[in-house]
């Protein structure tokens, strides 16, 4: 009995120190216009329980002075984490964490980056025209396959023309597309620099 004691005591004492393991995700976030650290930006964790779609908030947080994040939560056992970093003027970041990836070992590191956001006018007028005229022109570089990003397909248009089309695009970056006048040897490259958190416009008279 004596001896019994004694390794009750160690072993309740293991027990309480066990408790619940914690995962760690942290990491850096980069702002590719400007080459520096993304400071401000909001970012948030949520939890995806197994067999469920359901995105359940664990916390948010603002990155660092020097874009730094870091998020410390209880290993439940979930179908994945979804890592959510927005700023006003930049594109959002997404990302999804699965349970599997993680380890409780150490820290783990997710850097991520974005860019600035900026747009581009573009304005097509044909205002002296006829029912025949067959404006056609494709994208040939810009941000494609986000939100509010223009089209990468060839656009037709006919006939009287005084229109805008308004497309997001990185910022810093060039924004260009080829036109033709069908029927006519009028065709051609035009393009813009388009300026961090502003509009540049890209007008064809034709």
């Amino acid at each position: 009995m004596r001896y019994f004691l004694p390794i009750l005591i160690v072993l309740l004492s293991v027990s309480c120190k066990k408790g619940k393991a914690n995962f760690v995700v942290s990491g850096t976030l980069t702002d590719l216009t400007f080459s520096n650290n993304l400071t401000g930006a909001t970012v948030k964790l949520y939890q995806v329980p197994v067999a469920s779609s359901q995105e359940q908030l664990i916390e948010t947080i603002t990155s660092g002075a020097d874009g730094s994040y870091s998020f410390t939560f209880p290993r439940d056992k979930m179908e994945k984490y979804i890592l959510k970093i927005s700023k006003q003027g930049y594109f959002e970041i997404q990302k999804e964490v699965f349970f599997s990836e993680l380890t409780i070992k150490e820290d783990n590191i997710r850097n991520y980056a974005t860019t600035a956001k900026s747009w581009v006018k573009l304005r097509f007028i044909n205002t002296v025209s006829s029912a025949s005229d067959h404006l056609r022109y494709i994208k040939q570089e810009g941000k494609i396959d986000c939100q509010d990003c223009c089209s990468k397909d060839e656009q037709n248009y006919y006939g009287a023309l005084d229109t805008i089309i308004y497309c997001v695009n990185d910022a810093n970056t060039n924004y260009s597309y080829y036109y033709w006048i069908i029927g006519t040897p009028n065709q051609g490259l035009k393009s813009a620099f388009t300026t961090p958190f502003d509009t540049t416009e890209i007008l064809l008279d034709y």
